[in-house]
C-alpha cells in the first residue's frame, strides 16, 4: 500500500512559492524498506537553480537582508520549536525516505530542533574586535554574510545536515539555495514548509530537488553563489571544489571517513562495547563518521572480538517502521557496493566473526544486509582502507601506542577517532597525534555534539560545521582602520 504523505512532494520552493520544476519533469523516490515508489519529486535543473539564486539575491537585498541579527535569531528559534511540535511526523518521513529506524529518525528531528535553537541563540552573539594599532588609528573587525550560499545535502542525515549548514548560514544573514539528495529529500521539503509557516521571508531559503549531475552541478557552478557547503563522497567533493574554484568561491567539504576506535588493554570494556558497535551500525553504517575500524591491543584482542561478536549476532535488521536495530541500505546500488566488500572478505579468507539477522518478513524488495564483524583484518586490506558505507566493521590488532597510531593514521581519511583508555596521559598523547578533526575519549559521538565543531582533514575534507565555528565559516571577516583627524 502506498504511503500517504502530508504535503505535495513534487514541488520546489523558489522565492517563497511552491511550484513544479520548470521542465515539468519528476523523479521517482524509492522506499528502501520495500523497493516501492514512495513518491515523486521535482526534477530541478539549471534554470530552476538560476531562478533560486536570483530569489536569494533579491532576499538579501530586500526584507531578509534588512533584518537584525536578533530578528533572524528569533525566526530560527521559532522554526526549532515548530520542528519539536512535528517530531513524530518528521521522524516518520525520515524513516520512510532514508530507511532508518523510527527512533533514529526521531533523534535526527530533535537534533534539527537543537541546531535551530543553537544558531538562533547565537545569531546576535557574533562580534568583532578592536585591534591595538598605530597612534592616531582605530582598527576594528566585524563579520558579514557571504551573500548567497549553496548547500548540497546528502541522503543519509538530511535533517541534521540541513540544521548544521543551512541553520548556521541563515543565522549569519546569508540567503540559501538548498539542493537535497534525489534519494531522500522529504524532510528537506518539510523544513521549507515549516520555515514559511514561521515567517521566514521569501527567498531566504530556496529548495531545488533534482539529480546531482543536473541541479547539483548547476548550483556548484553558479556565478551568483558566494559560498558552497557540500557533504558527500570524495569524488563528488573534488568536482564541487573544482567548480567553485572557477569563481574563487570558498567551500566547506565534509567528505568520507574510515574512523578508528582504539581500544587499549586498560579500557573499560563494559562501557566501551555499546559505543563500539553502535558507531558502526547506526543508520545501517551509512554514516561518514562511522566507527568502522576497531583497533584492539593484542593482549585483549580475542576477548574483545568475542564480546563484540555476541552483540553483533543479536542485531536485527528490518523495515524502518519496525524500529529495529537497523533498517535497509538506501538503494540497490548501495546494497551492491556493500555486498562487493563482503565478497572481498570471503575471497581473502578473512574471518567473519559474527553477523546479525535480517528478520523474517522483511520485504523481498528491500535493500537489507546483515550487520557484519570481520576480525583480524590486515591494515592494508581494502576493508580496512576504503569507506564501505554499510554495517561492516573490521577489527585490527595492534602492539603498542606507536603501532596503534601508525594503523589509525594509515588511511587517506581523517574525520573522527575514538580512544578507550583509563590512562589520562595516553589519552591526551593520542588526541594530539591522531590525524583527524574530532577525537572522543572514552565515548564516541558525544550524544550528537551540536555544539562541537565538526569536519576533517585529508580525504575527509576541510572547513568546519557545527558549533560556533560554523558561524565563522558562513561569514567573511572585514577589517576597518580609521585614521583620526
Amino acid at each position: 500500500m502506498r504511503e500517504t504523505l502530508p504535503f505535495p512532494t513534487h514541488e520546489l520552493l523558489i522565492a517563497g512559492r511552491w511550484r513544479e520544476a520548470g521542465s515539468g519533469q519528476r523523479l521517482p523516490l524509492m522506499n528502501p524498506s520495500d523497493g516501492s515508489t514512495l513518491a515523486e519529486i521535482a526534477r530541478g535543473n539549471g534554470e530552476d537553480v538560476d531562478a533560486a539564486v536570483q530569489a536569494a539575491q533579491a532576499a538579501r537585498a530586500g526584507e531578509w537582508g534588512r533584518l537584525t541579527a536578533a530578528e533572524r535569531g528569533r525566526l530560527l528559534m521559532a522554526m526549532g520549536r515548530a520542528v519539536l511540535e512535528r517530531v513524530d511526523e518528521l521522524a516518520r518521513l525520515e524513516a520512510l525516505d532514508v530507511g532508518k529506524p523510527l527512533k533514529q529518525g526521531r533523534a535526527d528531528a530533535v537534533a534539527l530542533a537543537r541546531y535551530l535553537e543553537f544558531y538562533g541563540g547565537a545569531a546576535d552573539k557574533v562580534s568583532g574586535e578592536t585591534i591595538p594599532y598605530l597612534n592616531g588609528y582605530t582598527a576594528l573587525t566585524w563579520r558579514e554574510p557571504h551573500g548567497v550560499t549553496g548547500h548540497v545535502v546528502p541522503w543519509n542525515y538530511p535533517m541534521q545536515i540541513i540544521g548544521r549548514s543551512v541553520g548556521a548560514a541563515l543565522a549569519m544573514g546569508n540567503a540559501c539555495v538548498l539542493k537535497p539528495a534525489e534519494e531522500a529529500c522529504l524532510t528537506a521539503l518539510a523544513i521549507g514548509r515549516i520555515a514559511q509557516q514561521c515567517g521566514l521571508p521569501a527567498g531566504a531559503l530556496n529548495i531545488v530537488p533534482g539529480l546531482g549531475e543536473e541541479a547539483g552541478a548547476a548550483l556548484t557552478a553558479h556565478a551568483g553563489v558566494q559560498h558552497l557547503s557540500f557533504t558527500g563522497s570524495v569524488a563528488t567533493g573534488r568536482l564541487v571544489q573544482a567548480a567553485a574554484a572557477k569563481h574563487t568561491v570558498p567551500v566547506t567539504l565534509e567528505l568520507g571517513g574510515k574512523s578508528p576506535q582504539i581500544v587499549f588493554a586498560d579500557a573499560d570494556l563494559d562501557a566501551a562495547l555499546p559505543f563500539l558497535v553502535n558507531a558502526g551500525i547506526q543508520n545501517a553504517g551509512q554514516t561518514c563518521s562511522a566507527g568502522s575500524r576497531i583497533l584492539v591491543e593484542r593482549c585483549r584482542f580475542d576477548e574483545v572480538v568475542e564480546r563484540l561478536a555476541q552483540r553483533v549476532r543479536a542485531l536485527k535488521a528490518g523495515p524502518a517502521l519496525a524500529d529495529l536495530d537497523l533498517g535497509p541500505l538506501i538503494s540497490q546500488r548501495q546494497h551492491e557496493i556493500v555486498s562487493h566488500y563482503l565478497g572481498l572478505a570471503r575471497d581473502a579468507g578473512l574471518s567473519i566473526a559474527a553477523q546479525g539477522e535480517i528478520v523474517d518478513g522483511a520485504p523481498a524488495g528491500g535493500f537489507y544486509v546483515q550487520p557484519t564483524l570481520v576480525a583480524a583484518v590486515p591494515p592494508a586490506h581494502a576493508l580496512a582502507q576504503e569507506e564501505i558505507f554499510g554495517p561492516v566493521q573490521v577489527v585490527i590488532a595492534f602492539d603498542d601506542e606507536a603501532d596503534a597510531l601508525r594503523i589509525a593514521n594509515g588511511t587517506p581519511y581523517g574525520l573522527v577517532a575514538g580512544v578507550w583508555t583509563r590512562d589520562g596521559s595516553r589519552a591526551l598523547r593520542m588526541a594530539r597525534a591522531l590525524h583527524c578533526g574530532q577525537v572522543f575519549i572514552n565515548n564516541y559521538g558525544a550524544g550528537g555534539g551540536v555544539e562541537l565543531p565538526f569536519g576533517g582533514v585529508g580525504a575527509s575534507g576541510h572547513g568546519r560545521e557545527k558549533g560556533f565555528e560554523a558561524l565563522y565559516g558562513f561569514s567573511a571577516l572585514k577589517t576597518v582602520a580609521i585614521l583620526h583627524g
